[in-house]
């Protein structure tokens, strides 16, 4: 009830607040966000059994400009989610549920049932503090350390899963971040994330320009359990975008006897002159042989982290991206899986504009590979729109 009273409380004080601002009283409040609805179809064979799920997805981003140095920022999805997921899929309401993060009574299940879960998450809840060169956030904020595009290893306060391509803005760390800026082309960034299980996450991140490259170097502990380095780069090979990271993870316990763990990523991208792009990646994870995967569900539903977001020791990614009109955007993104026995995961979409604020899309997500001796496959259709404000 204390959770359900806080989160209804927060609303009332974001929409009194807005309607203020639409009397003038607060014109330096601001409220945007979206509304969408996907339908999820889920099936291994076209002719076997398929599972249809729905989801509403409401988002509402916040912003008080305080002052010219005080900003709060409150960010939140609301989502019901209803179908054959929900009924057949054991604890589901529960793993939505589910915060990771040191605040985690700012995620709450309203109400459930046997084919429905209706649940609010604050995603984003900071006060930011912007003097001059100094930039000072405390809250739950997105701490993005990435430069790859599908696996990112310098991301480690906050690593997302590139198959949730219907979390944009996504996840956030209970944080306190400092960054510097002597300059225009460098920063230095200091982070330190506390989780629901009091594990700390601290690093420090300096990042500079050296010829024509954005390069980064950090350097810190991860989840209480390890040290970590590591090193980002961002730059060209002639008229090609070349960025990488490289990630050594070291267990704190028993240091002198144990062995720490590499992850590497790097790609290529190239923009053609009809605005074609394409985007060639690979990842090499040396925490694969840990995973302990069983089938292509636990891609969903294993817990997420820079070590799990690449599924075989060696992987390999391919996107080719096209506008075939100014209004429709179609894009094919591939990965190989090595170590699944060959597997891969291809992902097709069409987005359409219909118009400046409502657009309508469709996704495919095929899965094949093996675990464990045993051949898996699944199959993934989604129908999604969206109206922006």
């Amino acid at each position: 009830m204390k959770k359900i009273l806080f989160v209804l409380v927060s609303l009332l004080v974001i929409y009194s607040s807005i309607a203020q601002e639409k009397e003038s009283v607060f014109s330096n409040m601001t409220l945007n966000g979206y509304v969408k609805y996907m339908n999820t179809s889920m099936f291994n064979d076209v002719d076997s059994v398929w599972l249809v799920d729905n989801l509403i997805h409401n988002r509402l981003n916040y912003r008080w400009y305080m002052n010219d140095k005080l900003t709060l920022a409150v960010d939140m999805r609301n989502r019901l989610i209803y179908g054959d997921l929900v009924k057949f899929i054991p604890d589901y309401a529960n793993s939505i549920e589910a915060d990771n993060g040191f605040l985690n009574f700012l995620t709450n299940n309203i109400t459930d049932g046997n084919s429905y879960v209706l649940n609010t998450a604050f995603d984003r809840a900071y006060l930011e503090y912007n003097n001059n060169k100094w930039l000072v956030t405390v809250g739950r904020q997105r701490i993005n350390w990435g430069q790859s595009f599908a696996w990112n290893p310098n991301d480690i306060f906050n690593s997302y899963s590139f198959f949730d391509f219907d979390y944009e803005e996504r996840p956030g760390s209970d944080a306190l971040r400092i960054q510097y800026y002597p300059n225009f082309t460098s920063v230095a960034d200091i982070a330190v994330k506390i989780d629901r299980d009091n594990n700390i996450t601290a690093a420090g991140l300096y990042r500079f320009n050296k010829w024509s490259y954005d390069i980064q170097l950090l350097g810190g502990i991860i989840d209480s359990s390890d040290y970590v380095v590591g090193a980002g780069w961002s730059g060209s090979i002639r008229d090609f975008g070349f960025t990488g990271e490289i990630s050594y993870f070291h267990p704190q316990e028993n240091f002198s006897d144990s062995i720490g763990i590499t992850i590497i990523s790097a790609g290529l991208s190239y923009m053609f002159d009809n605005s074609l792009n394409i985007s060639f990646e690979g990842n090499y994870n040396g925490y694969f042989d840990k995973l302990n995967m069983s089938s292509f569900n636990d891609l969903y539903f294993m817990p997420l982290s820079v070590k799990t977001s690449s599924y075989s020791k060696f992987s390999w990614f391919g996107q080719v991206s096209y506008p075939i009109h100014p209004l429709l955007t179609g894009n094919i993104a591939i990965m190989y899986f090595p170590s699944l026995g060959n597997g891969y995961f291809l992902m097709p979409s069409l987005g359409y504009s219909v118009s400046e604020n409502f657009e309508f899309a469709l996704y495919g997500q095929r899965f094949e590979g093996t675990f464990g001796g045993q051949y898996d496959k699944m199959t993934m259709l989604f129908l999604r729109f969206r109206y922006s404000f």
